[in-house]
């Protein structure tokens, strides 16, 4: 079997599945629980001074059959004081000393506060901290959360706090609710974060009830904005995490979270930069013991692709990952649709025909049995008649040879820049 060990800026841990800061790692008793089930890590629910949460907090969004598909929360940080807290994180650690613990930790954007904090925490035996910069609800509104993890200076000063009198690793929890997440990521590093981690929840709203109007969730007939997450954050997460993990100011460790619900997923963010990943929505859903499932996929995968450790596959997909600029304007590929496979329910023509390049022909053989076929001369490689057929394998998308040597954009402007300039010359 493969090793699945992984350290994380200093903290190393059996394997590379954490759950993330949130209900599932409220207790010490849940956290236990899931260490017993297989989890490498936890991420202890974020501390700081106790407060009051509401009721109702969750509201999710199921799609197409599908429940779950994105989670909503307006929960705030843990609501337990913290002698409670630190008291089962020193006895947690002290029946698991292998598995990794690490403190969720949130205050004022106060120097003396950070230092207390860290101070208080390390002195239970945590593994590192986590500093969430990214709730976007209820601590924002106080100034905390989002609202610091939004402003790069607020992040840089901050982690420098926490860094000041920190003896264990410092990741930094970032916020996707801004326009670049690798400006914060950088001011992470700046200020001395041994890693960094995202991306925590997206502003949203999980609906309104057409009937009584209430916001989902309500309190009280009252709502607000709170925090997405779920299988439907994952394309989200995936890019901020290749954003990042591609930079070279961004020199640090990545755990990544955001949608993973299975082993396939881990290894999506591995690729793109992750040194490890963590979870919640999936754990909320399924219950602690999803994790052998994930373990045992990922056993399975690197064992067939002869893959010693599961270190080796971090970031081995970021240099695929570019800007748009950087493609190949001249590689084509085109739809071809398998007869014996298609089942004629012209999904792939209706969708081709009245939002793509009307491609996809109605044709009659000779028996006048009805079939599909694509025009390859008009066809664009869109991708779109693949992704509505709802039969594996009835239509591919076939790599054909191009006349034309590969041509990016960048290169085709440099190109006519230089044409121009000879022009001028002449």
């Amino acid at each position: 079997m493969a090793d699945l060990r992984i350290n994380l800026a200093g903290i190393k841990s059996p394997n590379p599945f954490w759950l993330a800061s949130a209900p599932p790692t409220n207790s010490g008793y849940q956290v236990q629980r899931a260490f017993e089930a297989g989890w490498g890590g936890a991420v202890w629910k974020t501390l700081g001074d106790p407060i009051l949460n509401v009721s109702s907090r969750f509201a999710a969004v199921s799609f197409n059959g599908q429940r779950v598909a994105g989670f909503n929360n307006i929960e705030l940080i843990t609501d337990r004081p913290l002698e409670v807290n630190l008291k089962e994180i020193y006895e947690t650690k002290k029946k698991f000393p292998d598995h990794a613990i690490i403190a969720s930790l949130m205050v004022e954007p106060k120097q003396e506060k950070w230092h207390e904090i860290v101070k208080r925490v390390e002195d239970v035996g945590v593994d590192g901290l986590e500093l969430n910069f990214g709730c976007p609800h209820g601590m924002a509104e106080r100034g905390m959360g989002a609202a610091s993890g939004q402003v790069p200076d607020l992040v840089e000063k901050q982690t420098y706090w926490a860094k000041e009198v920190a003896k264990t690793p410092v990741i930094v929890k970032l916020t996707p609710n801004i326009t670049d997440i690798t400006v914060t990521a950088e001011a992470a590093v700046r200020g001395g974060a041994d890693a960094v981690s995202m991306i925590n929840t997206i502003n949203s709203l999980a609906g309104v009830d057409i009937n009584s109007w209430n916001t989902i969730p309500h309190v009280a007939g009252k709502g607000a904005h709170g925090g997405y997450c779920g299988p439907a954050v994952k394309p989200i997460a995936l890019n901020m995490v290749a954003e990042c993990a591609r930079s070279p100011h961004i020199n640090v460790p990545i755990s990544g979270m955001g949608g993973v619900s299975n082993w396939q997923e881990a290894v999506e963010f591995m690729l793109m930069g992750a040194t490890g990943v963590q979870v919640c929505t999936a754990a909320m859903h399924h219950g602690f013991r999803i994790v052998e499932d994930m373990l045992d996929g990922l056993n399975n995968y690197l064992d067939e692709r002869g893959i010693a450790k599961v270190s080796d596959l971090v970031g081995k997909a970021v240099p695929k990952y570019s800007d748009w600029g950087n493609l190949d304007l001249n590689y084509k590929v085109v739809a071809r649709i398998d007869p014996n496979t298609c089942i004629n329910c012209n999904k792939c023509h209706i969708s081709c025909e009245d939002t793509s390049h009307q491609c996809i022909d109605m044709l009659k053989d000779s028996s006048g049995k009805p079939y599909l076929q694509v025009r390859e001369e008009d066809c664009v490689g869109c991708n779109l008649c693949s992704i509505v057929c709802p039969v594996d394998g009835a239509i591919s998308m076939v790599e054909v040879a191009s006349e034309q040597p590969p041509m990016t954009w960048n290169e085709r402007q440099a190109a006519l820049a230089m044409t121009s300039a000879q022009k001028l010359d002449v």
